[in-house]
């Protein structure tokens, strides 16, 4: 099973592997989700959308439709905050 942004639990992170480059809001790729890029689930919404996340010192909310199409790879270094 792949993990994606939106599996991410509040402050796992992982590395940004692979998205579809058609979905994603050229906003989102100009603030830094590009592949090799860490990325941090900071907090959920209330309804669980949308998510905020921590990409290169940026905080950006996203859709969870949006954020299904962002592949991780999740770092095993996770410690809950």
């Amino acid at each position: 099973m792949e993990i994606t942004v939106a599996d991410l639990k509040r402050g796992e992170r992982g590395i940004i592997k692979d998205f579809a480059m058609d979905i994603l809001p050229i906003k989102l790729l100009e603030l830094g989700c590009l592949p090799g890029n860490e990325v941090e689930l900071v907090q959920q919404a209330p309804f669980r959308d949308p998510l905020y996340i921590n990409v290169n010192g940026s905080h950006i909310a996203i859709r969870r439709s949006v954020a299904r199409h962002i592949a991780l790879d999740l770092l095993e270094d996770f410690s809950a905050r």
